[in-house]
């Protein structure tokens, strides 16, 4: 086992807001006070990423994405980025759009035993990995839905979904927007990679919260709601 060492604990406040992949590895490494390779460097920032995608619902991370019920045919196949689903409409002829509702596997089954139970799709079900000449794929999720559509229907799926991890694109909205979040994650898994004191781990990950507490105020509370319905915000005065 390597030695240990105490890390100082830096503050993010002099650290400019707009983070690409080239400036967040050299912080990594200027902060930890140590050289990591490339690889090291790209699953401490993956694991944060997987981490922060998977903990808060971002309004940028949403996707339409439309395609059709073939006549006949129970599944739809999701896109590969697909991480949840916000909801699923069938779009008739005239352009009305109906909403599906979601059920699991079993009540589509037992309200809809038959392949031949067709008519305008009501409820859908996330079905499992992608069959495709009896070979599964893991990577792809599909849909099924009930009663089997008797005719061909556009439709339209709104989910929420993975987007290309900065290590790839060498910058995304996190690092351009909430880049403390994604740098204290990624610092959290450098510092156990370097089987670092406690206390330097704790130190990291309260201001990994205290960052992830600010981008979930905006993620799940403030893109949901406005001035208009919900009514300004207001600090009791005393």
């Amino acid at each position: 086992m390597g030695e240990r060492r105490r890390l100082k604990v830096k503050w993010l406040a002099d650290l400019w807001l707009d983070m690409n992949y080239t400036e967040l590895k050299q912080n990594i490494k200027d902060i930890c006070e140590n050289e990591f390779t490339d690889d090291a460097l790209a699953m401490f920032t993956q694991q944060a990423e997987q981490k922060i995608y998977n903990t808060i619902q971002l309004a940028t991370l949403r996707k339409n994405m439309t395609g059709l019920f073939v006549s006949g045919v129970k599944y739809l196949t999701c896109p590969d980025d697909l991480l949840s689903i916000y909801s699923l409409a069938v779009i008739k002829a005239n352009g009305e759009y109906l909403y599906l509702l979601n059920k699991d596997v079993n009540f589509i089954r037992e309200a809809y035993p038959l392949p031949t139970s067709t008519g305008l799709p009501k409820h859908y079900a996330i079905f499992g990995p992608k069959v495709d000449n009896g070979v599964i794929d893991y990577n792809e999720l599909s849909l099924i839905v009930g009663p089997t559509p008797n005719a061909n229907y556009g439709v339209e799926l709104h989910y929420y979904y993975y987007p290309t991890s900065i290590v790839v694109s060498g910058q995304t909205w996190l690092g351009e927007h909430f880049d403390s979040a994604l740098l204290n994650g990624a610092l959290i898994e450098a510092i156990r990679f370097m089987k670092g004191e406690p206390a330097d781990i704790q130190n990291y990950d309260k201001l990994y919260l205290q960052a992830i507490s600010l981008l979930k105020q905006l993620g799940d509370g403030k893109q949901r709601m406005d001035a208009y319905r919900d009514g300004q915000y207001r600090m009791p005065v005393t």
